[in-house]
């Protein structure tokens, strides 16, 4: 096979798209044959393989990106196992000339590809890595004294302040395919991504984990929503959110996109706007916080907190993650996660803050059974997230920050329009019992049909007790610490 035949291979991971792909783009604009390749290699995550949610979502997108790729006339191989023995077996198989591919930023991954990066070199392969997933890369962002910044507000400022790359045009549709077909691989449906169990229902009646899927919840958002942003964003009763986290995580989209959207519908300075496009901030800062710092998905950046009295409560952490707490709010939020693979952000917050300080169960076991249920668990927003909520991370609220479970409820889903989706044994309830039915009389459960302790349990904590139970335990802290 003389050289100009010799194939590029273009390794996809998190970036299932065509639009916007530096590394498929640049791979096309050679010239050369090209040919695209995903490896499922769990045992390469370590201990962050692919949830349940996670895998349902990523079965879909790579059944799309599949049809997407034939449209430019190319097939994408299939293969699982370890990504530099299988990516070294296809070298050989097709006789290529490099390997082209898009950045990830988590530490194993960062370690995989370097050794890789290395050994491709040393064979004189052609090897190109690109930013696909975010606005700036982690290295190009620093504060004035050229370290990383630890506080996101004047990350932010910096970030606003450069100009936003645009994104890449969808490649021409002459791409030259090398044909996978010879090659063979493996079959999605070996892959096993769906669960055994059925409760994924839910999620074809909330989802559409295509790129059409993304493109048109994008167009949606831009039309329709993101000049509410602001006032609706912690409402959770109303579609007020862009609901595009997944999208972004599984690089179906990507946050140049997203900015160019926003800016050809001329919402740059419209504020609500930019209180949405500072959400993107908060997922670059995050990237940009795990890249410097990568020992912050195990460890706190606060290392105060490694010494910090956490409970073992097992049968508070199975009421929390069943959604039978007793506080409404957090059990509706935790009740959508299970049978949507997503979680409203104010909710969230406050269910992660009842788990961490109403229980003092460490954040890190929240954090795990987050990235196991949601279809947008993402390792960098989902640490720094719980890291925030625990007030052990960088830029964190405030450990004595305490979250009323029902204050919460009442302020944000004041009707009650939440809660009866999502609980529907506290359906008939008025809206001023139904944050808190422990206060409603006998006869107001009776007429709606409750009996608290059997349809719907009783507080497993009792709010101003556990809140000084917790600040008793940061104050604890803070005096080993000074001592």
């Amino acid at each position: 096979m003389g050289k100009r035949e010799s194939p590029l291979i273009v390794w996809f991971r998190l970036d299932l798209r065509v639009d916007d792909n530096p590394a498929l783009n640049a791979a096309i604009e050679s010239g050369r044959p090209v040919l695209p390749i995903y490896i499922l290699d769990d045992d390469g995550e370590g201990k962050w393989i692919p949830g349940g949610a996670s895998r349902w979502w990523l079965h879909h997108a790579l059944k799309d990106l599949v049809g997407e790729l034939a449209d430019l006339g190319l097939e994408l191989v299939l293969q699982s196992g370890d990504s530099r023995d299988e990516l070294f077996a296809l070298i050989e198989d097709v006789d290529a000339c490099g390997v082209y591919w898009n950045r990830r930023y988590e530490p194993r991954a960062i370690e995989r590809d370097r050794r890789i990066e290395a050994e491709l070199k040393s064979k004189d392969y052609e090897t190109k890595r690109f930013n696909e997933s975010l606005l700036f890369e982690p290295h190009e962002v620093e504060n004035k004294s050229g370290n990383p910044f630890k506080v996101f507000t004047p990350f932010w400022k910096y970030c606003l302040s450069k100009d936003k790359p645009k994104p890449l045009s969808r490649p021409v549709a002459s791409a030259r395919g090398f044909g996978a077909a010879a090659v063979g691989g493996d079959s999605l449906e070996s892959f096993d991504l769906l669960p055994k169990i059925n409760w994924d229902k839910r999620f074809y009646q909330q989802w559409d984990p295509t790129i059409k899927g993304a493109n048109q919840r994008l167009h949606e958002f831009v039309e329709q929503a993101a000049r509410d942003y602001e006032e609706n964003r912690d409402r959770p009763g109303l579609d007020g959110t862009s609901r595009l986290s997944p999208y972004l995580h599984f690089g179906q989209i990507g946050p140049r996109q997203i900015w160019e959207a926003f800016r050809r519908a001329n919402l740059l300075d419209d504020t609500g706007a930019r209180k949405y496009l500072a959400e993107i901030g908060w997922r670059e800062f995050s990237y940009h916080l795990m890249f410097h710092f990568p020992d912050t998905n195990e460890c706190p950046m606060r290392r105060e907190f490694e010494n910090f009295s956490w409970e073992s409560n097992e049968a508070g952490f199975e009421a929390w993650r069943k959604g039978r707490t007793g506080y409404p709010f957090v059990d509706a939020g935790m009740r959508q996660l299970w049978a949507t693979g997503w979680m409203h952000n104010r909710v969230r917050m406050v269910a992660a803050s009842f788990l961490v300080k109403h229980l003092r169960i460490h954040w890190k076991r929240g954090a795990e059974w987050f990235w196991d249920t949601l279809v947008d668990a993402d390792l960098a927003s989902n640490t720094q997230g719980w890291q925030w909520t625990a007030g052990c991370g960088a830029d964190a609220a405030p450990y004595f920050r305490v979250f009323n479970p029902y204050g919460q409820g009442e302020r944000f889903d004041p009707e009650g329009k939440y809660i009866r989706q999502w609980l529907p044994e506290l359906r008939e309830l008025p809206a001023k019992y139904i944050h808190r039915p422990w206060v409603a009389s006998e006869t107001v459960l009776s007429e709606a049909g409750v009996v608290l302790g059997e349809d719907y349990p009783f507080p497993i904590v009792e709010h101003a007790e556990a809140r000084r139970q917790a600040l008793a335990a940061w104050d604890e802290l803070r005096r080993t610490t000074a001592g």
